[in-house]
């Protein structure tokens, strides 16, 4: 069974960072893509959540417009473990954070704009205040 376990979220003032990982199990990080979405708190539609960041095994990755030179997304294969490294943080970045992982999704650039993904975990709430 595949689960996978976000943590890191918080709550920071504008302008700075954080750092939200997603340990996963059952699932070979080495296979398909991985990545972050985000949607407004209270709103669990998977369907409305925004593609964030997405990494695929060939090391390829896709970040949404409005982070870029912000936010950086990583993996670690030996632990399983999916990173996003959130700088220069916005109130507009506020939303429940959600961890995903697709073996079926061979790039980065599907994986982020795609409406069906297998797995994904169960958020993480990050808070900027202005």
């Amino acid at each position: 069974q595949v689960q996978l376990v976000e943590s890191g979220g918080g709550s920071v003032q504008a302008g700075g960072s954080l750092r939200l990982s997603c340990v996963v199990s059952g699932y070979t990080s080495s296979r398909g893509s991985m990545g972050w979405f985000r949607q407004p708190p209270g709103d669990e539609r998977e369907e409305e959540r925004e593609g964030v960041a997405t990494i695929d095994s060939y090391g390829t990755t896709s970040y949404r417009d409005s982070v870029k030179g912000r936010f950086t997304i990583s993996k670690d294969t030996a632990t399983n473990t999916l990173y996003l490294q959130m700088n220069n943080l916005k109130p507009e970045d506020s939303a429940m954070y959600y961890c995903a992982a697709d073996p079926y999704i061979l790039f980065a650039t599907t994986m982020r704009t795609s409406r069906a993904i297998n797995h994904w975990g169960q958020g993480t709430l990050v808070t900027v205040s202005s």
